[in-house]
């Protein structure tokens, strides 16, 4: 007797092909994809990105320049336009459409069907009882009863299935598309979006092109050329505060817009989240501080700068940190200041402004001189002196309308000026990605609270009810009773 041995067919590229769709649109695939999604997005997170903050970019390539060469090659610091990142988008997109559109296409053929036939053993189901009720016009009642409570019913001579909840595999196909949707969203606003900032002073001009923009970033499929035409000149910022809590209570922008550039402007009046709209591009009142006016001029009283250069705020009071370079005296002059809207002092904390309204402003300057190092070809913070090759000359706290004569010059503390820090953001996948996110609430909410079940009833030498609730939700025997009940009324 001999004994053969069976080896399994060979699955083939086609069968391997089909193999590798199955899994890849199944659910579990689906969530594994979503969760590597979220770790992949971690390092964007905690590394500064290129097209949001460069020169923080920078400084990580000065103080770890052998670990930050590898992490460029392995893009950590463009994480969201990174190859990895998109695959595991685009797989999770893939993974989705595949998985839920079928169980959709189901569900809308299911939708139109009858309820299934009634078992023939109905003892075997939940809830089976025994009524006590007339067989003449059992199947007439218990139908009445059964569509008055919303259930599809289907009559097959002596027997009634019923079936109700529809809306609950509706819910949840619902809130995987809906899913499908906030992705299609985000995939848009990467692709066709752009976001950026820029300072302005009160009295300064914007238009919106590349060049007036402090940092901009675009989308993969966004050209310089798409963007909106408008000019916006800032000529007003109110900024009111609660005297006691000393925390904001209000902000007003108030400009002058022409859209597109070259019409007659129209004062227009932007607040926080009141942002001033043109189609998909919004600009967003995001910060404001405070830009001190000086005059600074050299040993012979030429004026070698005047204006006001931005500081940044530091505290909810405003105390405010800047750079004042002058590279065109001799030698080149550099201040590293301070800009305390309301000034006070104690002797623990020195001096500080304790009201972030301008009240009893005060600029506190050190002075140095040397090379500004703005000829070294490395791009440089204007919000920070590099004092690697300065000497300090002098400090010196300014009143309003005072002047500190340094030596090689002096520099004169004229006032100051508002500025406010503009978002103007185009993202044309966010209304997708805010219907996609309502849908998908409203989803989630038909299928939990719905219920699902069926309910037969079967008229012979008795009349028998049976039911079956799926997903094992309650309310399954308190509808059977009410059934009973109506088809033992007399």
């Amino acid at each position: 007797m001999t004994q053969t041995s069976h080896s399994a067919p060979e699955l083939g590229f086609m069968g391997l092909l089909r193999w590798a769709w199955r899994q890849l649109t199944s659910m579990k695939i689906a969530l594994i994809l979503l969760m590597m999604l979220g770790v992949a997005a971690i390092p964007g997170s905690l590394f500064p990105q290129r097209s949001q903050n460069p020169q923080k970019v920078d400084q990580y390539f000065t103080s770890y320049p052998t670990l930050s060469k590898w992490m460029d090659h392995l893009h950590f610091f463009s994480v969201y336009s990174s190859p990895w990142f998109s695959a595991i988008y685009l797989l999770l997109f893939i993974s989705l459409i595949g998985c839920v559109l079928p169980r959709t296409f189901h569900h809308l053929k299911a939708i139109g069907q009858k309820p299934p036939l009634t078992p023939r053993n109905l003892d075997r189901m939940e809830g089976h009882r025994v009524v006590s009720a007339s067989s003449v016009d059992a199947i007439a009642k218990s139908e009445i009863w059964l569509k008055k409570n919303r259930f599809r019913v289907r009559s097959d001579g002596d027997a009634i299935s019923a079936e109700k909840g529809y809306s609950r595999e509706t819910g949840n196909l619902m809130f995987h598309l809906s899913l499908i949707l906030i992705l299609v969203g985000v995939g848009m606003g990467g692709l066709f979006g752009m976001k950026g900032e820029a300072i302005l002073n009160v009295g300064e001009r914007f238009i919106n092109t590349p060049t007036s923009y402090d940092n901009i970033s675009y989308g993969k499929f966004q050209s310089q050329g798409s963007l909106v035409p408008f000019s916006l000149s800032v000529t007003d910022f109110k900024a009111t505060y609660d005297p006691i809590t000393q925390q904001p209570s209000n902000y007003v922008l108030t400009t002058m817009v022409s859209n597109p550039i070259g019409t007659p402007a129209k004062p227009v009046t932007i607040q926080v989240n009141h942002p001033l709209t043109f189609g998909s591009t919004k600009i967003y009142l995001q910060a404001n501080g405070y830009s001190p006016v000086v005059t600074v001029r050299d040993a012979s009283g030429s004026i070698t700068f005047r204006g006001p250069t931005t500081f940044l705020p530091q505290d909810a009071d405003l105390s405010s940190l800047g750079a004042i370079k002058v590279p065109d005296m001799k030698p080149q002059i550099g201040f590293i200041a301070s800009f305390l809207p309301t000034a006070s002092s104690s002797p623990t904390r020195g001096i500080f402004s304790s009201y972030p309204e301008v009240l009893d402003p005060r600029l506190v300057l050190s002075a140095w001189s040397g090379n500004l190092g703005l000829d070294s070809g490395n791009p440089q913070s204007v919000y920070s002196l590099n004092t690697s090759q300065m000497k300090k000359i002098g400090l010196k706290a300014l009143t309003l309308g005072s002047t500190y004569n340094f030596g090689a010059g002096s520099i004169t503390f004229d006032g100051w000026k508002p500025w406010v820090n503009l978002q103007i953001v185009d993202d044309p996948g966010k209304i997708y990605a805010f219907l996609g996110a309502i849908c998908a609430i409203l989803g989630l909410l038909m299928s939990l609270f719905t219920r699902q079940r069926r309910i037969w009833v079967r008229v012979g030498d008795r009349v028998e009810i049976a039911g079956l609730a799926k997903n094992g939700i309650p309310g399954l025997e308190e509808e059977l009773t009410l059934l009973q009940k109506k088809l033992e009324e007399q």
